[in-house]
């Protein structure tokens, strides 16, 4: 439970540096990115399967680029359903997802060398991690 928390704790605090750092995504507040996280969550849980799938053919000749589209195409459709978070432009579109792919990766990572026990790491790898540094 509180993993499933800071991970959308990490990707609402991602959207927020995305829209900063990218004029073609807009969200309006906190909120509106703590309901964008749980809907790009809910999108990419059972959506993107489904459209990777139909679309593994075209990824196949593409050598694997389309799947920066069905990324964007489901940023996109996280946006339509999320009040207060916009997409506008083929470069959010597109770049949007990359972008918060990075950040949520360096922020989780942070987390997760920061405080290991909110990360959900067991107790006992940490300790044999301790044993094996030393």
């Amino acid at each position: 439970m509180l993993g499933t928390l800071l991970t959308l704790l990490m990707t609402a605090l991602s959207l927020l540096v995305v829209d900063i750092i990218f004029p073609g995504v807009d969200l309006a507040n906190f909120p509106a990115a703590m309901l964008a996280a749980v809907a790009i969550g809910g999108v990419n849980a059972f959506i993107r399967p489904v459209l990777s799938l139909l679309s593994l053919p075209i990824n196949i000749v593409t050598l694997g680029a389309f799947s920066l589209i069905v990324n964007g195409l489901c940023f996109w459709l996280a946006a339509v359903v999320t009040p207060g978070f916009h997409v506008s432009g083929l470069l959010a579109f597109i770049l949007g997802p990359v972008i918060l792919s990075a950040v949520n990766a360096v922020l989780n990572q942070y987390v997760v060398d920061r405080y290991p026990l909110l990360s959900g790491t067991p107790q006992a790898q940490l300790d044999g991690d301790r044993q094996s540094k030393a």
